[in-house]
């Protein structure tokens, strides 16, 4: 059975579909509000704290990962360099560095016009995405900030998308 089958018939508020995805998952959450939620999933490389949001007035879901990180200064700019080639690499959500709080984010918002419901298989991917966004990127992330690896040579070792079977 499709994880959807459970919501086909129901016109769900997309927090109440994250909130029973958390508890499918297993996911440590909490409602911060009707039209927020916090969750913590942990990858391979660490945990990443997770906020979905709704916006009536924009009908737009929004999905903010983050995770500490602080480059060093001197290494800003080429940080910076490197986060904009990761950029290019995606095709939904894109990161970006919050210095003032130290926080590497990478954000994501689906519009939802006309009133179209968000399913549970659409906030699984978004969430999933946003998961393997940060564990493909990290090490590159690493590697910039502390190994002294150019833009270039840090991408290099982002782990690429399989295709095909094995």
């Amino acid at each position: 059975m499709a994880l959807s089958e459970d919501y086909l018939h129901e016109d769900r508020h997309p927090i109440d579909v994250a909130e029973s995805l958390a508890e499918r998952h297993d996911w440590d959450f909490d409602r911060v509000t009707d039209d927020q939620i916090a969750l913590v999933v942990e990858g391979q490389w660490r945990g990443y704290s997770i906020n979905l949001a709704w916006s009536d007035a924009d009908e737009t879901l929004r999905v903010i990962l983050t995770f500490e990180m602080e480059p060093p200064a001197d290494r800003r700019t080429e940080f910076l360099d490197l986060l904009n080639r990761v950029n290019d690499e995606m095709w939904t959500g894109a990161f970006t560095y919050w210095p003032e709080q130290r926080m590497m984010v990478w954000r994501y918002g689906l519009v939802l016009a006309g009133g179209q419901p968000a399913g549970f298989e659409q906030i699984d991917r978004m969430v999933g995405a946003g998961v393997a966004a940060a564990e493909r990127f990290y090490p590159a992330l690493q590697l910039c900030a502390w190994g002294g690896e150019t833009p270039e040579e840090a991408l290099r070792v982002a782990i690429r998308d399989a295709y095909g079977r094995a």
